[in-house]
């Protein structure tokens, strides 16, 4: 999700958590997430995320599901080239900034003000399910991961991104504990042989300035649903 640019990037909602640990009650998540945009008069860059941008250039445009979409700058740019996008988050504050800048691109995102496991999205219906960084509490049953692959049609792509895990010295200081959340990890362990892992990889990241910059890298999970 974050661009070289100066700023913080677009919809990284576990990063935030991390400065202010995110609710583990899904209907406490709105409110915090709203006090968290209402903050400021735009919380991340506003630039589309690199490792989309990367990893989308071999795609042909289609539907995409933008998960945990922030500000709306993913969906926004999928928006601008092709791709029929369904942007979801848990956040109206961050949902109404989004829809003000598609009216002034002048560009359609269905947004849905729900969270990824509420939305009941229809099944096997996205080219890409895209998720930038999200914070999505994890459960015994992997009600969130499911609910990924889920939305992926045959032959569609998941593009899963997130930072590597915090050392614990980092998890004590901001009150942030990953086994709260999905990671790439989570993810991987349900893609059965009816899935293709294109990449599944820790990589370098370079962004200079802004809130996101202390992290070096990436751990990236791109698969491909056979059927």
């Amino acid at each position: 999700m974050e661009h070289t640019n100066d700023t913080s990037p677009d919809h990284a909602h576990a990063e935030a958590a991390s400065a202010s640990r995110a609710p583990r009650d899904p209907g406490a998540e709105e409110e915090f997430w709203n006090a968290r945009y209402a903050d400021m008069a735009q919380l991340w860059s506003g630039h589309p995320n690199g490792t989309l941008l990367t990893e989308m250039q071999d795609l042909p445009a289609g539907r995409a599901l933008d998960v945990g979409c922030g500000e709306g700058a993913d969906a926004l740019y999928l928006a601008e080239h092709g791709w029929r996008v369904t942007a979801l988050d848990v956040s109206r504050v961050a949902l109404d900034r989004a829809a003000a800048e598609a009216d002034v691109r002048g560009v359609t995102v269905n947004w849905l003000h729900a969270g990824l496991v509420e939305a009941a999205l229809p099944q096997a219906s996205f080219d890409l399910v895209s998720a930038q960084y999200p914070a999505l509490l994890r459960t015994d049953e992997n009600v969130a991961e499911r609910a990924l692959l889920a939305a992926v049609a045959p032959n569609g792509v998941l593009l899963f991104v997130h930072h590597p895990a915090p050392t614990a010295e980092e998890a004590a200081a901001h009150g942030f504990h990953a086994d709260d959340y999905v990671g790439p990890a989570q993810v991987a362990t349900l893609l059965d042989d009816s899935w293709q892992i294109k990449v599944d990889e820790t990589r370098p990241r370079h962004v200079a300035t802004g809130a996101g910059s202390h992290h070096t890298h990436d751990v990236v999970l791109r698969a491909r649903r056979l059927r």
